[in-house]
């Protein structure tokens, strides 16, 4: 079963303003944490081309400072195209502790995220892009800043680590596509109702 999935492209979006796209890889029992040491075995050629087609219609990642910590010294020495595209890309780190941040294309904004993203959203021609359902995301989310969340289910329960279930903000969701891949992973994707 597949619908349509994430990447619709700003001019088909119907405004000028840009999309900010939170990705999240889950585990069946919530876990979000560490998904390099549980969710490898999925990303297949599929999620590759997948995630690919998203980061070619986005011109910026954004991230706080522990997700930055986490991905620049597995990311930052790119091989293929899908690495390579992360590398070239703006990366945003919201962060009021972190004092340098030497990835290539990183530039550290330690205000407040919320005026920072709605500043962003109406500059650049891409997306904004997260990863991972992070404090950064949750607050966005919870202020209305995110326009398309996509959760990938994978089908392995870990019975630990970070968990994405956890007290914010009532925020209804309406549901846009369900895409299933090949070896099990679910993505279902939700804009803001």
């Amino acid at each position: 079963m597949a619908t349509t999935g994430p990447g619709t492209t700003p001019a088909a979006m119907g405004g000028d303003m840009r999309k900010l796209i939170v990705s999240s890889l889950v585990s069946l029992d919530g876990s979000y944490g560490d998904p390099q040491g549980w969710a490898g075995d999925y990303f297949d050629e599929q999620a590759a081309a997948e995630s690919l087609a998203v980061l070619l219609e986005s011109d910026a990642m954004l991230m706080g400072r522990n997700t930055y910590e986490y991905f620049a010294p597995v990311w930052s020495s790119p091989s293929g195209p899908y690495l390579e595209r992360i590398s070239e890309m703006r990366k945003y780190v919201f962060s009021s502790t972190l004092r340098a941040a030497d990835w290539t294309n990183s530039v550290i904004i330690p205000g407040d995220p919320v005026a920072a993203v709605r500043e962003l959203k109406e500059q650049g021609d891409g997306h904004l892009v997260i990863y991972g359902y992070s404090r950064l995301a949750q607050t966005l989310l919870d202020h209305g800043l995110v326009d398309e969340l996509n959760l990938g289910i994978h089908p392995v329960m870990l019975g630990t680590g970070t968990t994405l279930f956890r007290p914010g903000k009532r925020t209804n969701l309406r549901l846009v596509s369900v895409t299933e891949r090949r070896n099990g992973v679910v993505t279902l994707s939700y804009a803001n109702a």
